[in-house]
C-alpha cells in the first residue's frame, strides 16, 4: 500500500490556499486604501474648522459676509495664527481649499420669509487635482438667520 497524497488532493489544497491568500490580500488593500482616505478626510475636517475660526459664521451680521471665495488652507491659518507653519503642516494642508457660499442667497423676501428668515450656507472643502479628474471634496449645510433690527 503506498502512502502520500494524490496529485488531486494537492492541487485541492493548493486551490484552497491561493484563495485564502487571495482574500487576504484584497483585503489588507482595501483596509491601507481606507487609511489612506481616512487621512485626507481628516485634514478635511481640520481645514473646516481653520475656516470656521478665520470666517466665524455666528458672527455674520449681513448676508454679504455669507459668501466667501474659495481660500487656500495656508492663508486661512495665516489669518488665526502668528505662528508660521511647519513644513509638516505646509506638506498637510496643500491643495486644500475653504469656501462658504450661501445657496438662497437670490431668493425673493417672500421666499426667505416662507422658511422662518433662514438662510441656507454650504462649507465645502476641496482637494486633489480637479484639473485632472482626481479631485476630492467634503461639504455640509447649515442655517443662518438674519438678526432682526
Amino acid at each position: 500500500m503506498r502512502r502520500g497524497f494524490t496529485l488531486l488532493e494537492v492541487l485541492l489544497a493548493a486551490v484552497i490556499l491561493g484563495l485564502g491568500l487571495a482574500g487576504i490580500l484584497v483585503s489588507m488593500s482595501q483596509s491601507q486604501k481606507m487609511m489612506v482616505y481616512s487621512t485626507y478626510y481628516e485634514t478635511a475636517q481640520e481645514v473646516m474648522d481653520l475656516g470656521e475660526m478665520a470666517y466665524p459664521l455666528a458672527e455674520a451680521k449681513d448676508t454679504d459676509e455669507l459668501d466667501i471665495r474659495e481660500t487656500k488652507a495656508t492663508e486661512l491659518w495665516d489669518m488665526i495664527s502668528d505662528e508660521r507653519l511647519s513644513t509638516a503642516q505646509e506638506e498637510k494642508f496643500h491643495g486644500y481649499t475653504w469656501e462658504r457660499e450661501c445657496l438662497n442667497l437670490h431668493d425673493s423676501d417672500e421666499d426667505i420669509q416662507r422658511i422662518g428668515g433662514l438662510y441656507v450656507v454650504r462649507v465645502t472643502v476641496r482637494w486633489g487635482d480637479r484639473f485632472r479628474g482626481h479631485g476630492e471634496s467634503e461639504s455640509y449645510v447649515t442655517f443662518w438667520r438674519k438678526e432682526e433690527q
